[in-house]
């Protein structure tokens, strides 16, 4: 889900809030990712596939962490 996330947009810290989690602010990605849904005889029958907005910290450590996924979307596609 990282992996393939695009559309990075960095943010800077507001003093009020979180400043001590993200020393450097904050990036937040968009990304996908599918699950499928089974049949009774455990053939896939659909796949239910989401978009969602991952918020990612870039902390004093000069790392960068996975801090929340947010505004996850469903839509529903059929298998090839």
């Amino acid at each position: 889900m990282i992996e393939i996330a695009v559309g990075k947009h960095f943010r800077e810290n507001k003093e009020s809030k979180h400043w001590r989690n993200a020393m450097y602010g904050w990036y937040r990605y968009d990304s996908r990712f599918a699950i499928p849904v089974y049949r009774d005889d455990e053939e896939v029958e659909r796949y239910n596939i989401f978009h969602a907005s991952l918020i990612v910290r870039y902390s004093e450590d000069g790392k960068l962490y996975l801090y929340d996924v947010i505004d996850i979307k469903k839509r529903n596609e059929q298998p090839d």
